[in-house]
Formats: structure tokens, sequence, C-alpha cells
């Protein structure tokens, strides 16, 4: 079969190449520059507990050396002290957790802080290490075509290339080409918050420790700032602009880093200007991820990054959803249901985190008012703040799934566990029939799913002995009959489960169903419908756009960023064989 062809080298479309790679499958990865990023300080991401094991997990490990592991998270207002929260990942003496290390107990983790280049450049180093991926520098798309079998589409400059795949997916940006070939409406809200942005080196009072200041009591401070740091002594700092777009002019930037440093510290301290600039926040979503075997994914889906939520993790979270259902579909054929499920799925997930962002912002950022008098309400902000910077709640947790079409019909087989179904699954130890031991994390993105046994007592008792004893061999068999290869892990102990739960686990990491001991039926219906088919029966194949799913999926409203709902104003579907033209769609007005 051909390979998958990936449109864009920025991080999303090169950790989807990889998480390809790594389940067995080929891709091209079109890019549209020379293949190198401009150094920018000032320009950073920060990854979440499960992007930052996601691009580890591909071959990314060393971010911890370029990246930083927040110790703690400071929040101020005015000249008091809000909160203060020690965070899992960082000490306050600045050394890091390593990564066989324990966690620290009830500490939320530490989201990993890194330059946006040193990201990109340590995906491309991986890239260039993986023999199943193709990239091709200075290569624009200017013409998609679809049939039944597969996406051609060409590219100029320096050569007029013809290139095949058996899918595609757009992961070229906010101005995206593949987005537009498709005639997929983006819409959304523009300039949703404005920030002027500095990366300094310094010493600040609070090493390792990011910190959030609103209404900070000097002059030029602003309605808040925030100062994020990096490794060696840089910081990014952050103030929100207002709203009317003031014109933020060099020495105006000036004036403010003087400010805030001497508010914070006492006096201006010494400081290393390393870049400047100011970032304008979007937040969009594309009416649709799908269109028969093109699907866009990363800022060519969604724009967000209000209140401190993170645009690129919901990027990555694309793109490790999107990788195992195509390489299933690669690997084993048609798999429609499969397929749609991830617009489902990841359309959803950031259209409520747009919802939840779009709803705090008149809360935040709606000038004082009535809000302002009551008694907590200034505490309360400061948690929705936190929440987004932090990975909580609405505007920062890690999706769950919990009404996904792959989801199995509720049994009275299943047990509750502490991860509802549909969920991240709970990092545990396992263990591996051969006796190795990993985190459950890292035996992700192989392609399969897993089971894992909940088994207190496995770890001091002998390999040969609890292979053969009590429901191991029973669950054994009914692992061995699933319709797919599955991992069979063992572990001591999984947050609310009792001995002898079975847990069935996604590729992706996410829960399926848990079950009280081995259940070989209900266990089988789960992973057919986890595996994109009717639950209890074998998937029936469907020929892409053939009409058979139903409409569109993922179509619920988001508020103010664009919903679709099943709006025909979004397009009609495209049928086998028509061609998309840059600049307009054949066949439609």
């Amino acid at each position: 079969m051909d390979p998958v062809i990936v449109v864009g080298a920025g991080p999303v479309g090169l950790t989807l190449s990889l998480a390809l790679a790594a389940q067995g499958v080929p891709s091209v990865v079109l890019d549209e520059g020379p293949g190198a990023e401009e150094p920018r300080p000032a320009r950073t991401v920060v990854l979440r507990e499960d992007t930052a094991d996601l691009v580890g997990r591909l071959g990314c490990r060393e971010l911890d050396r370029v990246g930083l592991r927040w110790a703690g998270w400071r929040s101020m207002r005015r000249k008091q002290l809000v909160r203060d929260v020690p965070l899992d990942g960082g000490r306050r003496d600045g050394s890091r957790r390593g990564g066989g290390e324990a966690p620290l107990t009830g500490l939320l983790p530490a989201p990993l802080h890194v330059p946006q280049h040193a990201l990109s450049a340590a995906l491309r180093t991986a890239v260039e290490r993986a023999p199943l991926i193709q990239r091709a520098p200075m290569s624009r798309i200017d013409m998609l075509e679809q049939d039944s079998g597969g996406v051609t589409v060409h590219t100029r400059e320096p050569g007029s290339t013809w290139w095949r795949g058996s899918y595609l997916v757009g992961c070229d940006g906010a101005r995206s080409t593949v987005r537009k070939l498709l005639d997929i409406r983006f819409p959304g809200r523009t300039a949703v918050e404005r920030h002027a942005v500095a990366a300094l080196r310094a010493e600040l009072p609070w090493p390792d420790v990011a910190v959030l200041h609103r209404r900070p009591p000097w002059r030029t401070g602003g309605a808040e700032v925030s100062a994020r740091p990096l490794p060696d002594g840089v910081w990014r700092l952050d103030w929100l602009l207002p709203p009317q777009g003031e014109l933020v002019t060099p020495e105006a930037l000036v004036t403010r880093i003087r400010d805030t440093l001497a508010g914070w510290c006492g006096e201006s301290p010494a400081y290393e200007l390393l870049d400047t600039g100011v970032h304008t926040l979007h937040h969009r979503l594309a009416r649709r991820w799908r269109r028969q075997r093109a699907f866009l994914a990363g800022d060519a889906a969604h724009l967000l990054g209000a209140l401190g939520t993170q645009g690129l993790d919901e990027g990555l979270r694309d793109a490790e959803n999107l990788a195992w259902k195509l390489a299933h579909a690669w690997h084993h054929g048609p798999a429609e249901h499969l397929l749609d499920s991830y617009q489902a799925e990841r359309r959803a997930a950031v259209a409520a985190r747009l919802r939840a962002a779009d709803q705090s912002l008149p809360i935040l950022r709606g000038g004082g008012g009535l809000r302002t008098l009551v008694p907590g309400a200034a505490r309360g902000h400061d948690t929705l703040l936190a929440d987004g910077h932090l990975g909580c709640g609405a505007l920062g947790a890690a999706p769950s799934y919990s009404h996904s079409p792959l989801s199995p019909p509720h049994t009275e087989a299943h047990a509750v566990v502490g991860t509802p179904p549909g969920a991240p699954v709970s990092d545990v130890t396992v263990t591996a029939p051969d006796g190795t031991t990993a985190r459950l994390r890292d035996r992700l993105g192989q392609g399969h799913p897993l089971v894992v046994l909940v088994a207190p007592g496995t770890g001091v008792w002998d390999r040969r002995h609890w292979q053969t004893a009590g429901i191991m061999p029973r669950l054994t068999e009914a692992v061995a009959a699933l319709p797919a290869t599955t991992e069979l892990l063992v572990t001591e102990s999984y947050p609310g489960a009792s001995a002898h739960t079975v847990l069935l686990v996604r590729p992706d990491g996410h829960l399926v169903a848990a079950f009280g001991g081995v259940r070989p039926a209900e266990l089988l219906t789960a992973a057919r419908a986890a595996l994109g088919g009717a639950p209890g029966t074998a998937q029936e194949p469907v020929q892409p756009g053939d009409g058979k799913n139903g409409k569109e999926a993922g179509g619920g409203g988001e508020g103010g960023s664009g919903g679709d709902g099943g709006d025909p104003s979004a397009g009609p579907e495209q049928e086998p064989g028509v061609r998309f033209h840059a600049g307009r769609a054949a066949g439609i007005n």
C-alpha cells in the first residue's frame, strides 16, 4: 500500500509521521520550507504530562535537557500571594525528577516548557533516524485529487512533482492549503487575546517556578503578566494587552520589562534581552476534519490559546489519536467507522475546550463590575486561570472520549475503577509475560490494544508461577481470541480497582472498559467496538463517501467558536475522483 502523505513539517506533522512509523506505516512529509526553523527564544510551547510522554516515546527523550519542568506555580494579585503550588517533576533546589524516580504523591504533574525550535529540532532528528519516513523539503502542494484507492497531490518548486498516498493529513498550519483545497470552512473569532512577549535571561526570586501576577501594582503592569522559566536562567514574560490594539513599541516594551523586574525584585536586576514579539491568539474550529481519505490536524483544524490553553498540546493529541486509526486501516483494510471516530472524538474535545474558554473570557476579562464585589471571586478567577496553565479542569485536562462511537455498550460485567471509560489511563508500573517491567505509557503507540490484569503480589511471585496460576491461563486464552494482536500486561495495583480487575486499553492510552474478572465474551465485544466494528460482529467494510456512516460526526455547537451541527453551508461532500485545485474546488461554485 502507498505511504501516508503528511503535509506540513511542524511539530504536529513530524509527530504524526513518527507515530505512524512506530506502528509500521511509511509516510512522506511534504515540508514547505527548507527544513530548519529559526531559533526564537520567545516562541515556546508548554507540554502537559501526556503530550510530553508522547514525544519522548517517539524518540525525543532529550527534551528534558532543552526544556524545563516547573518546580511550582505562584499566583499573585496586586501585592498579595494567592496560591503557591508545588508541582511533581521539579524541586525547589532546581534539580529535576528522573524518569525512573517515583512521582511525588498528591502533587500535580509539572508541565514541560520548551522552546518550539528545540522541540522541532528534536523531532526532525528523530525523523532522520526513522527509515519509514521520507521528508521532502521545499514541497508546497497546489493540487489534490482523491479516488477510492488513495490520494494524489502535486507539489511545485523547485520541481513539479506528483505524490501518491493511501491517505493524506493536512498539518500545514492556520493558513492550511489542504483545508482550502478540500473547501472546508474555518469559522471562529479573531484576536481573542494579545500579548507582548519577551524572552530574557535574569535572576528572579522564584527559581524554576512559573508566576502569574494579576493587577500588578506598578504603572505598566497592565491587567496581567506571567513569567515562565526555561533552562539556563531564561524566562518568557507575557503581558496581556488591552483589546483595543495598543501599539507595542520597543521603548514601551523595555519600560515594561524594567518595571516588571523591579516590581518583583525590589530593584531592576541585570538582564539580557534575547527576543521579543507580539502574540495574537485566535479561536477557530474547522467544520469538518475529514473528507474521504484526507484529514486535518493541529492548527489546520483548530486554533486556541487564550487563558493558558495550549493549541500545540491539542495538535499532538490529534496526531496520537489519528495515527493508530490510520495504522489499523493501513494494515487491515477499510475501517471507515474507525476513521470517522477521529473527527467525532477530537473535534468534540477541542470544541469543548473552546467553549470553556469562550465562557470563561467574559468572567476573567470582563473588566470588573459586580463580580469583583463577590467574596472569593478573585480566588475563583485565579483557580480558573491556573487550570488552563497547569492542565486541569475544562480549560486544561487531558480529554476523555466518554461519548465516542468506539465505546462498547455497558453491561453488568463492567467494573468501576478510578478511570472512567474513555479517559486516559493512569501511568502505573506494568509487567509483561517475559518479566520486563515498564511504565504503562511506554507500552502505548505500538498499534495494538493492551489488556492489563490487576494482580497484587505479582512483583514478588516468580514469573513462571503467576503465568500458570489463578485466572491467568483463562485470560491469556481470552486475549488470544481478540480480533487484533493485543499485549497482555500485569500490574500490582490500579487506582480504584480491586484484585483480578481486567482493563482494556486503546493504543492511545484511553480506557475502553474494565471488567470484574475474566469475561471473554464481553472482552471480545469491547475490543471489536474499540477497533471500529459493530459490537459483537465483524466490521462491515464501507467505501469512502457511500453514506453508511450517517451524518457527519462531531457536529455539536461550540458557542462563539463555530459549530457544525450538520450545517449544509459547510459545503457538499466530494465524490471519488473529484480534483481539488489551489484557489477553488472543481465542481463547486
